[in-house]
This record gives structure tokens, C-alpha cells and sequence, in this order.
């Protein structure tokens, strides 16, 4: 077992004996989302991802050649083993199996969202990591990014009125995305779909804007062929107030990609478009809030990084926690039920 006492660079304790190290990182799962973490944990100097598993050797061989110092582990388990933070970017139907595997030897855990897809082994992983005691988070990439926080901070000096709604818009032209085609398993909807995979980080950023929702009302449309994932998503939720958050979502059809949330204030209104671009209207169009960064990825998988050493350390920080991801679960699950 070790203490993690984190600031720049992490001081571990293993067995007393104290060093100055980055945190050793073991990423499960070689897809982009894993990838990407991979790059970007290179470029943040408190981690090492030195252990990588992924059963697909061509991903493990790509991996490599961007980060040709890290190792591509037997198997999951001794990926584990031979880490102080494990980060899951496999399927979502294993993510509970490594996570409890992580906990059971003390291993501090990020995941990616959806925790699962099997509510009740949702709630069963969230109360074992509770148990366990260990450092965990989920990687709602907008938790820590600049608009949430700007939205956050601007509803509460007033500058917005009153809040009076949240609007999700998300259009694609082909689900999974051109970038997404190597994951196949989006296409399914045992575990993939827009629903799970985008409309979750607004659920996200809606709760944490208006506080827990529940379902009204939702309406999926699914293709004949019954082992594919939806193509549409009309849905309505509410907060215990009755403020609403309306979803709009389809694939289909010659246009470009459109991921919006538009909160809706009587005196402004602040649009969130691509995750990262934050727009304001008064009542006529909207215009940019600020100048984005020339990388708005980077930045926000930087500052992601940075929380992630806070919540290491078990000191307050921005990051989804599992009881979040769960809330969020929920809320996706029933709305691909549909209910009327």
C-alpha cells in the first residue's frame, strides 16, 4: 500500500521509503480515448503512464510508437500491479471488473464514463469504491473545464436572472463519427450510442448547473436491424423545481457535427458548442464570450490532469465523482428505455 502526499510532483511512501516520482500510471484500454490520455499524461510532468494492456495488438502497437518508453503489459492484471493510478478507457461492460480488481490491491482510479450499462452493477462498483476507501474519479471531461466553472461562477453572481432552462442539442451526420470507427462497439447498443457516449457529459454539466434531475418523458428511435444503437433521442427532465432540461439529439442526413448546451437565462443566455466554445446572447445572436485557446483539448485534458493530483491527494477538487457518474447512469439508462 502507499501514501500519496501530491504538489508538483508526487512524494510516494512505499514501505517508508519516501522518493520524488511522477505517479506511475497503468492505462487499460488503447482505443483514441486511451490514446489520447496517453499523449497528454506524457506532456503533464507529475505522471508516468509507463504500463499499458489492451487485448488488440495493432492498437498496442500504436500506442507504443507514440509513447515508445512505456510497456505493453502480459495482461490487465499485472498492468495493475505494477501501477500507483490505474486509468480504465476499455468498454464500459469491464470497466467494473478492473476497477475492483484496482481497489482490492489500493490502486487510485480514473475511469471514463459510463461507469457500465447494468444499473445495479453500477450501484454495487459504486459502493465497493466507497468501501475500498481508494482515490476515484470519472473523467466527465468538462468537470474542470473553463466554460463550467464560467457558467457556474456567472449564475451565481446573477449576471444570467433567472435560470429558466437547459437546452442539449446534438446532431451527426453518421454515428460512431469518422474519428470513433475503430471502436466498433459504439455502433451496438449493448454499450455504445450517442446517449451514452455525448449526451451523458451534458447530463453531467446540466446537474451540476441545476442539481439532481429526474426523467419526465423520453423517446429513442432505434433502426429495424435490433442489434444497433439509436438514432435519435427526444427527452425531457426536470429538477424538483420543475426547471427544465430539454435533449434533442439524431444522426442522419449532409451536415456537420452540432454538440450544444444552451443555459437559458432571463437576462443572458450562455451557449456551450463542441464541449469547449462558450457563446452569450442577450436576445440577439450569439457571440463569443472569449477567445478560445489556440488548443482547447489540450488545455482542458491539462487541467483535467491537475485536478486528478487533488483528488490523489484526497483534497476538494473538480472532477466527477463516482456517485455523480452513477446519478448520470441512471438518468441514460431509463431514457433509452423510453418513457412516456
Amino acid at each position: 500500500m502507499f501514501k500519496l502526499a501530491l504538489g508538483n510532483i508526487c512524494t510516494f511512501n512505499f514501505n517508508g521509503k519516501k522518493e520524488n516520482m511522477a505517479v506511475n500510471t497503468a492505462i487499460i484500454g488503447l482505443g483514441i480515448m486511451g490514446r489520447r490520455m496517453l499523449e497528454h499524461m506524457r506532456y503533464h510532468k507529475s505522471y508516468n503512464p509507463n504500463i499499458l494492456w489492451y487485448p488488440d495488438p495493432d492498437a498496442c502497437a500504436l500506442a507504443l510508437s507514440q509513447a515508445p518508453g512505456s510497456t505493453i503489459a502480459h495482461n490487465a492484471e499485472t498492468a495493475i500491479a505494477n501501477a500507483d493510478l490505474v486509468y480504465l478507457a476499455c468498454t464500459p461492460i469491464t470497466r467494473k471488473e478492473y476497477s475492483l480488481a484496482a481497489a482490492a490491491v489500493g490502486k487510485a482510479i480514473l475511469l471514463e464514463k459510463p461507469l457500465g450499462i447494468d444499473i445495479n452493477e453500477s450501484v454495487h462498483l459504486v459502493d465497493q469504491l466507497n468501501q475500498s476507501g481508494v482515490p476515484a474519479a470519472v473523467n466527465f471531461t468538462q468537470a474542470s473545464g473553463i466554460a463550467l466553472n464560467a457558467v457556474s461562477s456567472a449564475i451565481s453572481k446573477g449576471h444570467l436572472g433567472e435560470v429558466v432552462g437547459i437546452d442539449i442539442v446534438i446532431t451527426y451526420a453518421n454515428w460512431p463519427r469518422e474519428w470513433q470507427k475503430a471502436a466498433d462497439w459504439l455502433r451496438f447498443r449493448v454499450e455504445g450510442g450517442m446517449t451514452r457516449e455525448v449526451i451523458s457529459h451534458f447530463l453531467f454539466f446540466a446537474e451540476r448547473i441545476l442539481g439532481p434531475l429526474h426523467l419526465v418523458w423520453s423517446r429513442p428511435s432505434y433502426p429495424l436491424d435490433k442489434a444497433l444503437c439509436e438514432t435519435q433521442m427526444l427527452a425531457r427532465l426536470e429538477t424538483k423545481g420543475g426547471c427544465p432540461v430539454t435533449v434533442m439529439a439524431s444522426v442522419g442526413g449532409a451536415q456537420p457535427d452540432r454538440q450544444e448546451l444552451t443555459v437559458k437565462g432571463s437576462k443572458i443566455s450562455r451557449r456551450i458548442s463542441e464541449f469547449y466554445h462558450e457563446t452569450s446572447s442577450t436576445g440577439g445572436e450569439f457571440l463569443p464570450v472569449a477567445s478560445p485557446p489556440k488548443d482547447s483539448r489540450s488545455v482542458a485534458f491539462k487541467t483535467q490532469l491537475d485536478e486528478l493530483l487533488l483528488c490523489l491527494d484526497r483534497k476538494p477538487n473538480r472532477l466527477a465523482t463516482p456517485k455523480e457518474a452513477l446519478r448520470v447512469q441512471c438518468l441514460i439508462e431509463h431514457m433509452l428505455l423510453g418513457k412516456s
